[in-house]
């Protein structure tokens, strides 16, 4: 069962409807689009009456989230970063992957989670999705890979990954050519890091990817910092590492 459904519900009777009502919905979802998906086909298809899903969920757009994170759940699962050491790009690549082959498998649910963003709000699935990808940049950025900040490496992947999938279900299967699956990733991937190689030898702007490296070790100083002075110290490491690299002459 999805994580955020004791927001919906508050007994373990209400949980087994709410579950059965989102089951439904996901199914109709999947099936027919978000057209097939009412209050009408729902109540039928769960065996509720209308006024139930109201009460459960507020409105549609609540039943919406709590469809879409039924979907994603299993996504989310799949996305944990694996326990030991890994190669921060490798999983970075992984991720970036698994996000578009969850899209093209799932067309509907991804269609509704991405096809109508509203400004200023974000369901919890969403939240938990960018929590993961900044985990996977925030181990980049911890290698001194990142040429950029991690808010700007996680808004360039997650735009990318989401771009690139939405785009892709706007094409008949036959006509779709993945192979601008790994080139989109890896241009992206190209713009945002630094090559081990020029880190080994001589970074471009030493300065501003210290800045970056530091960012990504602030939580590791909470015995010595406070939440506020973190949280300023973060505010001026991210400003140290947008600006521009000074000419070798300088």
């Amino acid at each position: 069962m999805p994580r955020n459904y004791d927001s919906y519900v508050s007994s373990s009777e209400k949980i087994s409807t709410a579950d059965r009502i989102v089951r439904a919905a996901a199914a109709l979802l999947a099936e027919g689009g978000r057209d097939a998906v009412s209050t009408r086909t729902v109540s039928q298809a769960a065996g509720v009456q209308t006024p139930t899903i109201y009460r459960l969920f507020g409105d549609m757009r609540g039943l919406f989230d709590a469809v879409a994170t039924y979907g994603f759940s299993e996504y989310l699962a799949s996305t944990l970063l694996p326990e030991g050491p890994v190669d921060p790009l490798d999983e970075l690549r992984r991720g970036y992957d698994m996000h578009v082959e969850f899209g093209l498998t799932n067309p509907g649910i991804y269609k509704l989670m991405y096809g109508s963003p509203t400004p200023g709000v974000q369901a919890e699935f969403m939240r938990d999705t960018l929590r993961t990808l900044e985990q996977r940049v925030e181990n980049v950025a911890r290698a001194g890979l990142l040429r950029v900040s991690m808010e700007e490496a996680v808004l360039m992947m997650h735009s990318v990954a989401s771009g690139v999938t939405m785009t892709l279900l706007g094409l008949f299967p036959e006509q779709r050519d993945l192979s601008i699956v790994a080139t989109c990733r890896e241009a992206t991937i190209a713009a945002m890091t630094v090559p081990e190689a020029e880190v080994l030898q001589s970074p471009r702007d030493p300065v501003a990817e210290g800045a970056i490296t530091i960012d990504a070790h602030l939580d590791g100083l909470q015995d010595v910092l406070s939440d506020g002075e973190r949280a300023l110290l973060g505010e001026l490491l991210a400003r140290i590492a947008r600006r521009a690299p000074r000419a070798a002459a300088e």
